[in-house]
């Protein structure tokens, strides 16, 4: 497996805070990426969680924690 920059740039700085809603959208599918790295088995799963309530606000949660992670590094866009 090739390996996957977990942080794309290598920071976690953005200009606004949509730009960072959208690094924490993008960490939040590496490491998904990482910790399932068969393509075609990611595939499969799709179908199973867009189809779960308690998965979709699994992931939603997720990503609200990078997000939040992503904000302190910005100190809110202050």
């Amino acid at each position: 497996m090739d390996a996957i920059t977990l942080v794309p740039t290598n920071s976690l700085l953005t200009a606004t805070p949509e730009e960072g809603r959208q690094l924490a959208i993008k960490m939040a599918r590496l490491i998904i990426k990482v910790t399932q790295p068969d393509e075609q088995k990611r595939q499969q799963l799709r179908d199973v969680y867009a189809h779960d309530a308690i998965m979709l606000i699994a992931i939603g949660q997720t990503v609200a924690t990078k997000f939040a992670t992503i904000a302190a590094a910005n100190h809110y866009w202050r």
